[in-house]
């Protein structure tokens, strides 16, 4: 892998509640000059970052039900919309963690299914935040499922606010499931280029990270 290789799969990211302007402007100027995949950042910066990145092939990811996923469907959906009328064109939702831990797998794979619809409304993309930290392998492999039923773009390991973050094993576990047709992201904790290395290995083809100007200078 070059250092182009892992920009074109890296979602530079702010999500910080502290982040100021110049902390987003900071993240947008660094994707544009090197043409990340996208930036990753919370919905009220979204019309900003699309006027931002007008013309340029950065794409403007953000986050729905972050970092909980606790909200309800409807809220979710309606985060959804908004976003896409901001100008993001992909969306990382997070799961009722809490739905799937009590076995209420009809909900959360409606509510997945949901999202994935307004999604696709617009042609975007989804990918779908798990938060493993919380899980077990079972549950794991049970939501993965649920996704590949779906037929969402990516299953996404963590948020970045969970005691854990990506790791090889886990995405190692998430590609076996949702095999060649999902794609899986990893995110959360990701410090040098040994890591993103090891995670590509396992499978992950994007990646979020909030340190990639740190991990470029290791390439």
């Amino acid at each position: 892998m070059n250092k182009t290789d892992f920009l074109s799969m890296v979602d530079h990211t702010v999500l910080k509640a502290d982040a100021t302007k110049s902390a987003v402007d900071k993240v947008l100027s660094f994707a544009k000059s090197n043409n990340t995949a996208s930036v990753c950042i919370n919905p009220y910066y979204v019309r900003y970052a699309s006027e931002y990145l007008k013309d340029t092939k950065v794409k403007v990811c953000t986050v729905i039900g972050f970092p909980l996923g606790q909200n309800t469907t409807k809220v979710k959906v309606f985060e959804t919309r908004d976003a896409i009328e901001n100008g993001a064109v992909e969306i990382d939702m997070v799961i009722n963690v809490s739905a799937l831990k009590d076995k209420k797998y009809d909900y959360v794979e409606n509510e997945i299914k949901e999202i994935f619809d307004e999604v696709k409304k617009s042609d975007k993309l989804l990918k779908v935040i798990i938060e493993n930290a919380y899980l077990t392998d079972d549950e794991k492999r049970k939501v993965c499922e649920i996704c590949k039923k779906v037929g969402v773009d990516f299953v996404k390991t963590s948020t970045g606010f969970a005691p854990t973050g990506a790791t090889a094993s886990d995405v190692k576990l998430m590609k076996e499931v949702v095999g060649d047709k999902i794609n899986v992201k990893a995110a959360g904790g990701i410090k040098t280029k040994a890591d993103i290395e090891s995670l590509y290995e396992a499978g992950a083809r994007r990646f979020g990270v909030s340190r990639t100007e740190d991990i470029l200078k290791e390439f």
